[in-house]
């Protein structure tokens, strides 16, 4: 992973929704409501053994993302060792695998975090993940099936120090035996972020367990 590429994804939008979370009560996600979402056509899958990310989970990619394996273990690639550290681990999660929008002409990722088996749920997860992003507000959290497995989404705002403005961003989590997993999507302002959705909601819709 490139200087540069850490770079864009510093300053790429992520995901929506302005109300706060009241002790973590459920709520409606404008575009992620189930029955109302867009989903992007398919191009390929990523998860399974032998796919460009070897994941606890498979689901499918928009058409024209290009996935790629990241190493979060090796800061080396990344740059100075504090910026590599702080943007490959989040809260209790790793990020493992990028898929990049831009071979679609969009600017933005969605990006695959996983972490070590243990006892914390979906929702536990989810909020240490929101709670180490120092610029994210409004959290709303809801219960979801994704594809095959239940997990809990998230709906906030991140604000930009650099750029002086809210962006929208998303994120869901489910458990599995081998491990929480995380899904991020990216963009670099709310308007990339809202024409990436639909591939958002296409990995969402057709995730599962990986059989392997």
């Amino acid at each position: 992973m490139t200087l540069a590429v850490l770079a864009t994804g510093l300053v790429t939008g992520l995901v929506t929704g302005c109300a706060a979370d009241q002790g973590g009560s459920d709520a409606a996600t404008g575009t992620s409501a189930k029955g109302s979402a867009k989903v992007a056509k398919r191009g390929g899958s990523v998860g399974a053994a032998g796919s460009a990310c070897e994941l606890p989970v498979a689901f499918d990619v928009a058409e024209f993302w290009k996935a790629e394996a990241v190493d979060g273990g090796d800061t080396s690639a990344a740059g100075p060792a504090e910026l590599g550290d702080a943007f490959l681990h989040q809260g209790p999660v790793t990020l493992v695998c990028e898929i990049d929008a831009k071979p679609a002409g969009k600017i933005g990722f969605l990006r695959v975090w996983t972490g070590a088996p243990g006892k914390a749920d979906a929702r536990t997860v989810l909020k240490q993940f929101v709670a180490a992003e120092p610029a994210a507000s409004g959290a709303v959290y809801r219960e979801l099936e994704a594809g095959d497995v239940t997990g809990v989404e998230v709906a906030y705002t991140t604000t930009s120090k650099l750029l002086d403005e809210s962006k929208q961003e998303h994120a869901f989590a489910v458990t599995t035996s081998k491990g929480s997993v995380v899904l991020h999507l990216g963009g670099m302002d709310t308007g990339e972020h809202e024409a990436m959705l639909p591939a958002y909601e296409l990995a969402k819709s057709t995730l599962h367990l990986d059989a392997a």
